[in-house]
């Protein structure tokens, strides 16, 4: 195991998970190289070697041990579940001291199908109370913390999982996104994080209930290959019959695209230097890869940044009022935090806006499509600024400075969320103090195949940093069994 640097923590070792994708995993477990228990226990040491990371909600070690030879794409392949899912015999706690921890009766909707692939489920990752931060950081609890530089944040709202795949532990890991949850994580810990078309995988309880759905399920991976080979194994089990199918992608495309480009946020705020740079050099990049680039204003209306956060506000009044019916019998709303409780009293000052804010929501949908006649894809920046420090969006601080850092911080994901269109999250830069920087493609609705052609491409060209690499380069080995 290579060396670390005092702020770097990672498990990478030579042991059954070695340098393996997801995929090279699964064929080694196929073929009776590795057994199913030997890349679990593998897994669990490297979790219990980086627990100060503070990623993992709840364990499932022992039943992994017992169950690790699921048949599946991923048999055998060991990996974490967002604690905002029901998993059978694990409590969903949401990231929140207001739920009460009572173990599921049974696996949710879409876990069913995630764990149709065949993965051994380890347990349960951390996220901040309901997904509502961009930083996995709690009122009560240590924060999760970055394997790239421990005094960072993670990212969020699936900060546990991305933390987990970055530093080693397990190579894909389940995420969900509301308003950038699997993009933000991907960026601030070097990942690929795939948000899919609205619909493209079976939704989970929750998102059923929304007026506007603007939940979509999927993975953080270190691989383009991984991510690939997921939503193939994911459209095998279930396939929506109002998308067009993506199939095995397994490289990158021969088609010259048109690709629109934006730095600045929707937000209004400045996009800083050293992200322009990254989102700059990867349009250069994606240039000399045959495509055409052009600089384009996003056409997004005026009132689509206050529309979502007084939806990001009413989902916060519904689980401060409603959360022993909606969340789960009691639910103690005195124990929310400080982020919870403004966005929830934000909305109750703005409750009259309600139907408007929800009209222009739903048609954000048809707004986005318009963005596509001229375009294959957009590329932007998935965040304002570089990974910030541990408490730049802590909920212990008072609400009004943390929203406006959130605000200034998160400007360019939202928009595909409403819309409910796909986007990813590619780790194409890194910033002065190592922590990666992510650029965001965007698509129109069910063009996940042009996705991840793109994302094949730009890994080709510039393979993506390793974090095992920071402190003691090694040759790279062949992620390919």
């Amino acid at each position: 195991m290579p060396a670390q640097t005092p702020q770097t923590l990672h498990a990478f070792r030579d042991d059954a998970l070695a340098d393996h994708d997801a995929v090279a995993l699964a064929r080694l477990v196929r073929s009776g190289e590795l057994s199913g228990r030997e890349v679990a226990a593998a897994a669990i040491a490297r979790a219990e070697a980086v627990g100060a990371l503070n990623a993992v909600q709840a364990e499932a070690y022992e039943t992994a041990l017992r169950r690790s030879a699921r048949p599946g794409a991923f048999g055998g392949v060991p990996t974490f579940v967002k604690d905002n899912t029901d998993v059978a015999g694990l409590p969903t706690r949401h990231g929140s001291d207001a739920v009460p921890g009572k173990p599921a009766a049974a696996d949710g909707a879409f876990a069913r199908q995630y764990l149709a692939q065949g993965f051994t489920v380890l347990g349960k990752s951390r996220l901040p109370e309901f997904g509502f931060n961009a930083s996995t950081e709690f009122l009560r609890h240590e924060p999760t913390r970055n394997p790239w530089h421990t005094d960072y944040s993670s990212g969020a709202s699936s900060g546990g999982s991305a933390a987990l795949v970055a530093a080693g532990v397990v190579p894909i890991a389940h995420a969900n996104d509301g308003g950038g949850s699997i993009r933000i994580p991907a960026a601030c810990c070097g990942l690929v994080g795939l948000k899919p078309t609205r619909g493209r995988f079976i939704d989970g309880e929750s998102a059923r209930s929304l007026p506007v759905n603007i939940v979509s399920e999927g993975v953080v991976t270190r691989s383009v290959r991984d991510t690939a080979h997921f939503f193939a194994g994911m459209e095998g089990t279930w396939r929506n019959p109002k998308l067009p199918a993506i199939g095995l992608v397994e490289g990158p495309g021969k088609k010259s695209l048109r690709i629109g480009l934006s730095f600045d946020s929707i937000n209004g705020h400045a996009t800083d230097a050293e992200t322009r740079a990254t989102v700059a050099a990867t349009a250069k990049l994606l240039e000399g890869l045959g495509h055409r680039v052009e600089e384009l204003v996003l056409p997004v209306k005026p009132s689509f940044p206050g529309d979502f956060r007084l939806y990001w506000g009413m989902l916060a009044y519904s689980v401060s009022r409603f959360g022993s019916k909606v969340i789960a019998p009691g639910f103690d709303a005195s124990k929310l935090d400080n982020l919870s409780l403004g966005l929830a009293d934000m909305y109750r000052r703005n409750i009259l806006r309600t139907p408007l804010m929800l009209y222009r929501l739903r048609k954000s949908y048809d707004d986005y499509a318009r963005m596509f006649r001229n375009y294959d894809a957009i590329l932007t920046p998935v965040l304002a600024h570089v990974t910030p420090k541990l408490g730049h969006l802590s909920p212990r601080q008072d609400f009004e400075p943390l929203f406006d850092n959130l605000l200034r911080y998160v400007g360019f994901t939202p928009l595909n969320n409403a819309a409910g269109s796909p986007a990813i999250s590619l780790p194409m830069g890194a910033s002065a103090e190592g922590l990666p920087i992510g650029v965001q493609i965007a698509a129109a609705h069910g063009a996940e195949r042009t996705l991840l052609e793109l994302a094949y491409g730009l890994e080709e060209a510039q393979p993506w940093r390793r974090i095992q690499d920071v402190s003691a380069p090694k040759r790279r080995r062949a992620r390919a069994a």
